[in-house]
Protein backbone atom coordinates (compact mmCIF):
# COMPACT_ATOMS: atom_id res chain seq x y z
CA UNK A 1 0.00 0.00 0.00
CA UNK A 2 1.22 3.26 -1.05
CA UNK A 3 0.38 6.76 0.73
CA UNK A 4 -2.11 8.93 -0.70
CA UNK A 5 -1.05 11.49 -2.59
CA UNK A 6 -0.03 14.76 -1.18
CA UNK A 7 -2.18 18.30 -2.37
CA UNK A 8 -0.97 21.86 -2.12
CA UNK A 9 -2.25 22.39 1.33
CA UNK A 10 -1.44 19.29 2.60
CA UNK A 11 2.09 20.01 1.87
CA UNK A 12 1.61 23.12 2.83
CA UNK A 13 0.56 22.39 6.62
CA UNK A 14 2.89 19.38 6.97
CA UNK A 15 3.05 18.66 10.81
CA UNK A 16 1.38 21.91 11.91
CA UNK A 17 0.65 22.15 14.96
CA UNK A 18 -3.24 21.56 15.54
CA UNK A 19 -4.18 24.79 16.66
CA UNK A 20 -2.08 26.85 13.61
CA UNK A 21 -3.29 24.54 10.60
CA UNK A 22 -6.77 24.98 12.06
CA UNK A 23 -6.43 28.28 12.19
CA UNK A 24 -4.30 29.33 9.31
CA UNK A 25 -6.57 26.88 6.75
CA UNK A 26 -9.49 28.47 8.03
CA UNK A 27 -8.40 31.48 7.33
CA UNK A 28 -7.44 30.64 3.62
CA UNK A 29 -11.50 29.93 3.41
CA UNK A 30 -12.95 33.01 4.86
CA UNK A 31 -10.53 34.63 2.25
CA UNK A 32 -11.23 32.74 -0.80
CA UNK A 33 -7.18 31.74 -0.88
CA UNK A 34 -5.47 28.96 -2.04
CA UNK A 35 -3.07 27.42 0.57
CA UNK A 36 -1.78 29.92 3.51
CA UNK A 37 1.27 31.68 2.85
CA UNK A 38 4.57 30.07 3.93
CA UNK A 39 5.39 33.34 5.71
CA UNK A 40 2.64 32.61 8.50
CA UNK A 41 3.38 29.20 9.06
CA UNK A 42 4.95 27.10 12.18
CA UNK A 43 6.35 23.88 10.82
CA UNK A 44 6.86 21.22 13.82
CA UNK A 45 7.09 17.87 14.96
CA UNK A 46 5.13 16.71 17.91
CA UNK A 47 7.75 16.80 21.00
CA UNK A 48 9.17 13.47 21.84
CA UNK A 49 7.90 11.91 24.94
CA UNK A 50 10.84 10.33 26.61
CA UNK A 51 12.86 11.80 29.47
CA UNK A 52 16.44 12.31 26.92
CA UNK A 53 17.73 14.97 24.48
CA UNK A 54 17.81 13.59 21.12
CA UNK A 55 20.63 13.83 18.97
CA UNK A 56 21.04 12.68 15.30
CA UNK A 57 23.65 12.48 12.73
CA UNK A 58 23.52 11.34 8.84
CA UNK A 59 25.53 8.64 7.62
CA UNK A 60 25.95 7.54 4.11
CA UNK A 61 26.73 3.80 3.26
CA UNK A 62 27.31 2.26 0.08
CA UNK A 63 27.22 -1.89 -0.10
CA UNK A 64 30.00 -2.45 -3.08
CA UNK A 65 29.48 -6.17 -3.04
CA UNK A 66 26.06 -5.76 -4.57
CA UNK A 67 24.53 -3.55 -8.13
CA UNK A 68 21.91 -1.22 -6.77
CA UNK A 69 18.85 -3.57 -8.18
CA UNK A 70 17.13 -1.20 -10.02
CA UNK A 71 19.25 0.52 -12.13
CA UNK A 72 22.18 -1.83 -11.83
CA UNK A 73 24.64 0.95 -14.24
CA UNK A 74 24.22 3.21 -11.53
CA UNK A 75 26.66 1.36 -9.76
CA UNK A 76 26.65 -0.28 -5.86
CA UNK A 77 23.64 -0.48 -3.59
CA UNK A 78 23.88 3.08 -1.95
CA UNK A 79 21.68 3.89 1.37
CA UNK A 80 21.51 6.82 3.51
CA UNK A 81 20.66 6.72 7.27
CA UNK A 82 19.57 9.36 10.10
CA UNK A 83 20.61 7.81 13.34
CA UNK A 84 19.02 9.18 16.54
CA UNK A 85 19.86 8.45 19.70
CA UNK A 86 20.05 9.85 23.06
CA UNK A 87 22.02 12.68 24.03
CA UNK A 88 23.31 14.14 27.47
CA UNK A 89 22.02 17.36 26.52
CA UNK A 90 20.70 20.16 23.77
CA UNK A 91 23.97 20.98 22.23
CA UNK A 92 24.42 21.72 18.94
CA UNK A 93 22.56 22.66 15.96
CA UNK A 94 18.45 21.80 15.46
CA UNK A 95 18.70 18.69 12.77
CA UNK A 96 16.98 19.02 9.38
CA UNK A 97 14.09 17.88 8.61
CA UNK A 98 15.15 16.88 4.98
CA UNK A 99 17.37 19.01 2.23
CA UNK A 100 15.85 21.80 0.29
CA UNK A 101 16.52 19.67 -3.23
CA UNK A 102 14.65 16.55 -1.45
CA UNK A 103 11.59 18.71 -0.16
CA UNK A 104 11.29 19.92 -4.10
CA UNK A 105 11.47 16.19 -5.25
CA UNK A 106 8.76 15.60 -2.79
CA UNK A 107 6.87 18.43 -3.83
CA UNK A 108 7.35 17.31 -7.51
CA UNK A 109 6.31 13.95 -6.96
CA UNK A 110 3.55 14.71 -5.01
CA UNK A 111 2.40 17.26 -5.11
CA UNK A 112 3.11 18.44 -8.92
CA UNK A 113 2.58 22.02 -10.13
CA UNK A 114 2.08 23.49 -6.29
CA UNK A 115 2.76 26.81 -5.86
CA UNK A 116 4.54 26.11 -2.42
CA UNK A 117 8.41 26.76 -1.55
CA UNK A 118 10.28 23.70 -0.99
CA UNK A 119 12.11 25.49 2.32
CA UNK A 120 8.23 24.95 3.61
CA UNK A 121 8.90 21.36 3.98
CA UNK A 122 12.22 21.29 4.37
CA UNK A 123 11.94 24.21 7.46
CA UNK A 124 9.93 21.35 9.27
CA UNK A 125 11.19 21.89 12.70
CA UNK A 126 12.52 18.92 14.69
CA UNK A 127 13.43 18.52 18.07
CA UNK A 128 16.94 16.42 17.68
CA UNK A 129 20.28 18.46 17.33
CA UNK A 130 22.71 17.52 15.09
CA UNK A 131 26.07 15.91 16.54
CA UNK A 132 24.44 16.12 20.08
CA UNK A 133 26.71 14.85 22.87
CA UNK A 134 25.42 11.27 23.49
CA UNK A 135 24.00 9.72 26.89
CA UNK A 136 26.48 7.08 28.26
CA UNK A 137 25.59 3.39 28.21
CA UNK A 138 24.78 0.66 25.41
CA UNK A 139 21.53 1.41 23.57
CA UNK A 140 19.16 -1.02 22.34
CA UNK A 141 18.99 -0.42 18.15
CA UNK A 142 15.53 0.01 16.07
CA UNK A 143 15.82 -0.09 12.22
CA UNK A 144 12.91 1.44 10.68
CA UNK A 145 12.09 1.79 6.88
CA UNK A 146 9.31 3.79 5.34
CA UNK A 147 6.82 3.27 3.06
CA UNK A 148 7.37 2.76 -0.87
CA UNK A 149 7.75 6.49 -2.62
CA UNK A 150 8.04 8.11 0.91
CA UNK A 151 11.47 9.63 2.33
CA UNK A 152 13.11 8.09 5.58
CA UNK A 153 12.12 11.89 6.93
CA UNK A 154 8.38 10.66 7.20
CA UNK A 155 9.34 8.39 10.34
CA UNK A 156 11.22 11.17 11.93
CA UNK A 157 8.47 11.92 14.64
CA UNK A 158 8.58 8.10 15.85
CA UNK A 159 12.50 8.11 15.54
CA UNK A 160 12.91 10.98 17.85
CA UNK A 161 10.26 9.66 19.92
CA UNK A 162 11.88 6.14 20.69
CA UNK A 163 15.68 8.09 20.73
CA UNK A 164 14.06 10.02 23.23
CA UNK A 165 13.14 6.43 25.34
CA UNK A 166 17.12 5.11 25.24
CA UNK A 167 17.10 3.88 21.83
CA UNK A 168 19.50 4.68 18.76
CA UNK A 169 17.21 4.78 15.95
CA UNK A 170 18.73 4.05 12.44
CA UNK A 171 15.93 5.25 9.32
CA UNK A 172 16.99 3.79 6.15
CA UNK A 173 16.60 5.78 2.65
CA UNK A 174 16.86 3.17 0.14
CA UNK A 175 18.01 4.10 -2.87
CA UNK A 176 15.48 4.57 -6.13
CA UNK A 177 12.60 3.88 -3.57
CA UNK A 178 11.94 7.41 -2.11
CA UNK A 179 10.35 10.53 -3.53
CA UNK A 180 14.24 12.15 -3.58
CA UNK A 181 17.21 11.56 -1.26
CA UNK A 182 20.62 13.76 -1.70
CA UNK A 183 23.51 10.71 -2.12
CA UNK A 184 27.03 12.25 -1.67
CA UNK A 185 28.81 12.79 -4.92
CA UNK A 186 25.65 11.25 -6.78
CA UNK A 187 23.02 13.76 -6.12
CA UNK A 188 18.92 13.44 -6.02
CA UNK A 189 18.27 9.71 -6.50
CA UNK A 190 14.26 8.94 -6.94
CA UNK A 191 11.88 6.48 -7.11
CA UNK A 192 11.12 7.19 -11.07
CA UNK A 193 12.91 3.46 -12.13
CA UNK A 194 10.60 1.80 -9.66
CA UNK A 195 7.82 3.66 -9.08
CA UNK A 196 6.89 4.73 -12.68
CA UNK A 197 6.53 1.27 -14.25
CA UNK A 198 3.22 -0.15 -14.67
CA UNK A 199 3.60 -3.01 -12.91
CA UNK A 200 5.66 -4.25 -10.03
CA UNK A 201 9.13 -6.00 -10.82
CA UNK A 202 9.88 -9.22 -11.74
CA UNK A 203 8.36 -11.64 -8.23
CA UNK A 204 6.11 -9.00 -7.37
CA UNK A 205 6.14 -6.59 -4.65
CA UNK A 206 8.08 -9.17 -2.54
CA UNK A 207 11.50 -8.36 -4.57
CA UNK A 208 11.30 -4.97 -3.15
CA UNK A 209 11.40 -6.12 0.84
CA UNK A 210 13.89 -8.94 -0.21
CA UNK A 211 16.46 -6.36 -1.07
CA UNK A 212 15.63 -4.08 1.82
CA UNK A 213 16.12 -7.10 4.10
CA UNK A 214 19.85 -7.07 1.97
CA UNK A 215 19.72 -3.85 2.81
CA UNK A 216 19.42 -3.66 6.37
CA UNK A 217 21.68 -7.13 6.95
CA UNK A 218 24.52 -4.25 5.58
CA UNK A 219 23.62 -1.91 7.93
CA UNK A 220 23.51 -3.95 10.82
CA UNK A 221 26.77 -4.88 9.57
CA UNK A 222 28.34 -1.62 9.36
CA UNK A 223 26.37 -0.59 12.05
CA UNK A 224 28.03 -3.49 14.74
CA UNK A 225 30.52 -5.44 12.58
CA UNK A 226 34.25 -5.18 13.04
CA UNK A 227 34.57 -2.27 11.01
CA UNK A 228 31.40 0.27 11.91
CA UNK A 229 31.00 2.63 9.60
CA UNK A 230 29.13 5.08 11.99
CA UNK A 231 31.93 6.84 15.25
CA UNK A 232 29.25 6.43 17.85
CA UNK A 233 29.05 2.70 17.60
CA UNK A 234 29.39 2.19 21.21
CA UNK A 235 25.91 3.26 22.03
CA UNK A 236 24.73 0.09 20.28
CA UNK A 237 24.36 -3.03 22.03
CA UNK A 238 24.29 -5.67 19.27
CA UNK A 239 22.20 -8.33 21.36
CA UNK A 240 19.23 -6.04 21.23
CA UNK A 241 17.98 -4.94 18.17
CA UNK A 242 14.58 -4.80 16.33
CA UNK A 243 12.77 -3.55 13.06
CA UNK A 244 10.14 -1.29 12.29
CA UNK A 245 8.69 -0.29 8.71
CA UNK A 246 5.48 1.07 7.16
CA UNK A 247 3.86 0.08 4.50
CA UNK A 248 6.43 -2.02 2.52
CA UNK A 249 8.94 -1.18 5.15
CA UNK A 250 6.70 -3.50 7.46
CA UNK A 251 6.61 -6.01 5.04
CA UNK A 252 10.44 -5.68 5.16
CA UNK A 253 11.18 -6.03 8.52
CA UNK A 254 9.78 -9.95 8.40
CA UNK A 255 11.05 -10.62 5.27
CA UNK A 256 14.23 -9.66 7.33
CA UNK A 257 13.49 -11.34 10.58
CA UNK A 258 13.55 -14.63 8.19
CA UNK A 259 17.37 -14.22 7.27
CA UNK A 260 18.83 -12.30 9.51
CA UNK A 261 18.88 -13.73 13.51
CA UNK A 262 20.54 -10.53 14.87
CA UNK A 263 16.67 -8.57 14.38
CA UNK A 264 15.03 -10.41 17.54
CA UNK A 265 11.58 -8.53 17.19
CA UNK A 266 9.43 -6.46 14.59
CA UNK A 267 6.63 -4.39 13.78
CA UNK A 268 4.65 -3.86 10.75
CA UNK A 269 2.81 -0.88 10.71
CA UNK A 270 -0.01 -0.95 8.13
CA UNK A 271 1.74 -2.91 5.50
CA UNK A 272 0.56 -5.75 3.27
CA UNK A 273 2.49 -8.80 3.40
CA UNK A 274 3.93 -8.97 0.07
CA UNK A 275 6.64 -12.13 0.98
CA UNK A 276 4.85 -15.48 2.34
CA UNK A 277 6.27 -16.71 6.19
CA UNK A 278 7.07 -20.16 6.10
CA UNK A 279 5.15 -22.36 8.59
CA UNK A 280 7.92 -22.47 10.63
CA UNK A 281 7.47 -18.13 11.38
CA UNK A 282 10.22 -16.16 12.67
CA UNK A 283 11.74 -18.72 14.72
CA UNK A 284 9.62 -17.63 18.18
CA UNK A 285 10.99 -14.12 17.71
CA UNK A 286 7.99 -11.49 18.94
CA UNK A 287 6.33 -9.47 15.95
CA UNK A 288 3.39 -7.42 16.32
CA UNK A 289 1.25 -5.92 13.39
CA UNK A 290 -0.45 -2.50 14.05
CA UNK A 291 -2.88 -1.36 11.36
CA UNK A 292 -5.90 0.12 10.48
CA UNK A 293 -9.19 -0.65 11.26
CA UNK A 294 -10.25 -0.63 7.95
CA UNK A 295 -7.62 -2.27 6.01
CA UNK A 296 -6.64 -4.85 8.36
CA UNK A 297 -9.06 -6.52 10.43
CA UNK A 298 -9.71 -9.98 10.32
CA UNK A 299 -10.78 -10.91 6.87
CA UNK A 300 -9.88 -7.82 5.45
CA UNK A 301 -6.41 -8.57 4.42
CA UNK A 302 -5.72 -12.71 3.70
CA UNK A 303 -1.96 -11.58 4.24
CA UNK A 304 -2.43 -10.65 7.92
CA UNK A 305 -5.02 -14.00 8.04
CA UNK A 306 -2.11 -16.08 6.85
CA UNK A 307 0.83 -14.48 9.11
CA UNK A 308 -1.36 -14.53 12.11
CA UNK A 309 -1.23 -18.24 11.61
CA UNK A 310 2.51 -18.78 11.07
CA UNK A 311 4.02 -16.34 13.33
CA UNK A 312 5.20 -18.67 16.41
CA UNK A 313 6.04 -16.56 18.77
CA UNK A 314 4.78 -13.59 21.04
CA UNK A 315 2.39 -11.85 18.92
CA UNK A 316 -0.52 -9.46 19.01
CA UNK A 317 -2.47 -8.12 15.92
CA UNK A 318 -4.20 -4.56 16.58
CA UNK A 319 -5.97 -2.12 14.96
CA UNK A 320 -6.13 1.59 15.22
CA UNK A 321 -10.20 2.71 14.58
CA UNK A 322 -10.79 4.91 12.57
CA UNK A 323 -6.60 5.62 11.06
CA UNK A 324 -6.02 5.89 7.73
CA UNK A 325 -2.87 4.73 6.03
CA UNK A 326 -0.94 8.22 6.49
CA UNK A 327 -1.48 7.69 10.70
CA UNK A 328 1.69 6.07 11.25
CA UNK A 329 3.55 8.48 9.78
CA UNK A 330 4.52 12.35 9.97
CA UNK A 331 2.06 13.33 7.16
CA UNK A 332 -1.17 12.60 9.21
CA UNK A 333 -1.93 15.99 10.95
CA UNK A 334 -1.92 17.60 8.16
CA UNK A 335 -4.39 15.24 6.01
CA UNK A 336 -6.65 15.31 8.80
CA UNK A 337 -6.76 19.41 9.58
CA UNK A 338 -7.47 20.14 5.59
CA UNK A 339 -9.94 17.75 5.05
CA UNK A 340 -7.90 15.32 3.29
CA UNK A 341 -8.70 12.41 5.71
CA UNK A 342 -12.29 10.28 5.57
CA UNK A 343 -14.84 12.52 7.64
CA UNK A 344 -14.20 10.21 10.66
CA UNK A 345 -10.46 9.45 10.44
CA UNK A 346 -8.62 9.92 13.63
CA UNK A 347 -7.63 13.01 15.13
CA UNK A 348 -4.10 12.93 13.52
CA UNK A 349 -2.24 13.82 17.43
CA UNK A 350 -4.03 11.00 18.73
CA UNK A 351 -2.66 8.77 15.76
CA UNK A 352 0.55 9.43 16.52
CA UNK A 353 0.24 9.60 20.01
CA UNK A 354 -1.03 6.03 19.77
CA UNK A 355 1.87 4.89 17.41
CA UNK A 356 4.35 6.00 19.61
CA UNK A 357 3.01 4.24 22.72
CA UNK A 358 3.03 1.02 21.48
CA UNK A 359 5.52 0.99 19.68
CA UNK A 360 7.48 1.67 22.57
CA UNK A 361 5.67 -0.57 24.69
CA UNK A 362 6.50 -3.68 22.31
CA UNK A 363 10.48 -2.87 22.14
CA UNK A 364 10.58 -1.83 26.01
CA UNK A 365 9.13 -5.77 26.42
CA UNK A 366 11.18 -7.49 24.10
CA UNK A 367 14.59 -5.54 23.84
CA UNK A 368 14.72 -4.19 27.37
CA UNK A 369 12.79 -6.96 29.12
CA UNK A 370 10.31 -4.57 31.06
CA UNK A 371 6.96 -6.23 31.06
CA UNK A 372 4.15 -4.21 29.76
CA UNK A 373 0.69 -4.84 30.58
CA UNK A 374 -0.12 -2.39 27.91
CA UNK A 375 0.21 -4.79 25.27
CA UNK A 376 -1.85 -7.48 27.34
CA UNK A 377 -5.18 -6.40 26.21
CA UNK A 378 -7.59 -3.46 25.45
CA UNK A 379 -7.06 -0.22 27.87
CA UNK A 380 -9.79 2.02 28.90
CA UNK A 381 -7.54 4.95 28.54
CA UNK A 382 -7.19 3.48 24.41
CA UNK A 383 -10.74 2.49 23.45
CA UNK A 384 -9.33 3.14 19.76
CA UNK A 385 -7.50 -0.07 19.75
CA UNK A 386 -8.31 -3.21 19.05
CA UNK A 387 -6.91 -7.13 19.70
CA UNK A 388 -7.38 -9.50 17.33
CA UNK A 389 -6.92 -13.33 18.29
CA UNK A 390 -8.24 -15.15 15.35
CA UNK A 391 -8.05 -18.89 15.60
Amino acid sequence: MISPLLTVPLTACLALTATTCATATASAARTGAGSPSPATLRLELPRPTGPDPVGRDTLYLADQSRKDPWVPSSGPRRLMLSIHYPARSVTGPPAPYMSTEEAASLLRRKAPGADVPAEVISGIRTHARAGAPPEKGRHPLVVLSPGLGLPRASLTSLAEDLASRGYVVASIDHAYESSGTVFPGVGLLTCAPLCDQPRPPEGGKATISRNRAKDVSFVLDRLTGRHPAWKRVGLIDARRIGMAGHSIGGDAASTTMLTDPRVKAGINLDGTVDATLPATGLGKRPFLLMGSQRDHTPGKDDTWDKTWKVLDGWKRWLTVARAEHSTFTDLALAQSKLGLSSPDAIDAERGTALTRVYVAAFFDQHLKGRKQPLLDGPSAANPEIAFHRPE
